[in-house]
């Protein structure tokens, strides 16, 4: 699978366009292999001021996902998860960001 290919089956885990409009989440960027995205900066709106959202594929065929908190020119890793399940995918999504990813 390609890189783009990766990241589309990412998003489709998350939720796809329901994610997207659920979370506010923009500027898509496919990773090697992996997605990584953007939320909202507005102040409490997401969990721990996370405005960045990582999600690589391993070896094992599992995630790893990191979640930042970026400032300007700061950037600040609040949490890694390891070894996520793709069924898992949505529900430490809203752990992390306290953002629910459906209705």
């Amino acid at each position: 699978m390609t890189s783009i290919e990766i990241a589309n089956t990412i998003l489709a885990q998350l939720g796809g366009n329901r994610f997207i409009a659920m979370t506010g989440a923009k500027n898509f960027l496919a990773l090697t292999p992996g997605l990584q995205l953007d939320l909202p900066k507005k102040a409490h709106f997401v969990k721990n001021g996370i405005t960045r959202f990582c999600v690589e594929l391993t070896p094992a065929d599992t995630y790893t996902i990191k979640t930042w908190k970026i400032r300007g020119m700061n950037a600040q890793l609040v949490d890694t998860q390891e070894n996520v399940y793709c069924d898992e995918l949505q529900s430490v999504f809203t752990e992390l960001t306290g953002l629910d990813t459906h209705l």
